[in-house]
């Protein structure tokens, strides 16, 4: 069903979205490198760095299940690598489109430190400078024209952990989240349906989006998803560090604000009791709150459940304001205004 105010059909990218982490295991599954790591180093920016922390949370949970030590991910965002790059770590470079500037800075130092890579990348100068020296490369898929590297989070969520499994930094989980791909699949209708009621709810608002500090990266993508597909700023914050400072911005407003508290019910009890205080005091000033729980008891499937209902909101969001969702207009405006400064 093409909108006409959706040209690239951004919703059925977002209704594939959850067969994502099939190909993203297939495409990894013979990427290995030699050597022993206890730490990844993520070098990438946008949406070709948010799969990171989406990681991160899956995979500290995991490893508290398991009782094992976990793989510390780091995350680069920057034209240099850090001092973590440098000692057991494996460097993961990621750029949707191979051409960032700073993932290909941070390439080529590691490059010149000789230290342990793999790219990944739907082509571009990342998969070149693979090719050039001997490094591994995980072809990313472009299934559609204008495809952005916001909407390929399975794609990458699912290629690296697939390196980490391969590295036996991980177990390996790949049949439990295909299943719970599929069970997404199967709650589409629903999330959409919310997510359409949502957006409706914040036209002519900024949203701002609060989760516990477990699952402060999925507030920070809403928030993303939000700026990226609606073109409307958003913000994002944690409890309890919310209430310590934040919270006291809303004595005198400014904006209309909409807050989405994305909650856990399995949360610490303490902290469950802050997001019915906090809301409470929120609405007492005027402002309009609205609390998500995250559903299914499994991490996995409440990170991406929540973000799927993240990226219907934001994807109705635009076209209540008459907004393409797909393009970023303004990244390709600074890259050309950045390569005439060189």
């Amino acid at each position: 069903m093409n909108n006409s105010k959706d040209p690239s059909d951004l919703r059925k990218v977002l209704l594939e979205s959850p067969d994502q982490f099939k190909v993203g295991f297939d495409l990894a599954k013979n990427i290995k490198i030699d050597g022993e790591f206890d730490k990844i180093m993520i070098s990438g920016m946008g949406g070709s760095a948010l799969p990171g922390n989406l990681l991160r949370i899956y995979l500290q949970d995991l490893h508290r299940q398991k009782k094992s030590k976990p793989t510390a991910i780091f995350q680069n965002r920057f034209y240099s690598l850090p001092h973590e790059s440098y000692d057991k770590c494996l460097n993961i470079i990621s750029s949707f489109s191979g051409t960032t500037e700073e993932a290909i800075s941070s390439f080529k130092e590691a490059l010149e430190n000789k230290l342990p890579c793999i790219g990944i990348s739907s082509g571009g100068d990342i998969e070149k400078m693979c090719h050039e020296n001997n490094i591994p490369h995980v072809k990313l898929p472009v299934p559609y024209p204008n495809f952005q590297p916001r909407t390929a989070t399975g794609y990458f969520f699912a290629s690296i952990l697939q390196i980490l499994i391969n590295q036996n930094l991980a177990p390996d989980v790949t049949e439990e989240i295909l299943n719970m791909s599929g069970k997404l699949k199967q709650e589409l209708p629903n999330i959409e349906s919310a997510g359409k009621e949502l957006a409706k709810k914040i036209v002519g608002k900024t949203p701002v989006i609060y989760a516990s500090a477990k699952y402060k990266g999925v507030a920070m993508v809403w928030k993303i998803k939000f700026n990226e597909h609606s073109k409307t700023p958003a913000f994002w914050n944690f409890f309890p560090e919310l209430n310590h400072n934040e919270m006291i911005g809303y004595t005198n407003p400014q904006s209309k604000f909409f807050i989405l508290m994305l909650r856990d019910p399995q949360d610490n009890p303490k902290n469950l009791n802050r997001f019915e205080a906090t809301s409470g005091l929120l609405r007492d000033k005027g402002i309009d709150v609205q609390i998500i729980d995250f559903q299914g008891d499994d991490v996995f499937y409440k990170i991406f459940h929540s973000l799927i209902l993240g990226d219907f909101s934001a994807y109705y969001l635009a076209l209540e304001y008459g907004q393409d969702p797909t393009p970023v207009d303004m990244v390709e405006q600074l890259k050309s205004i950045l390569a005439e400064m060189k």
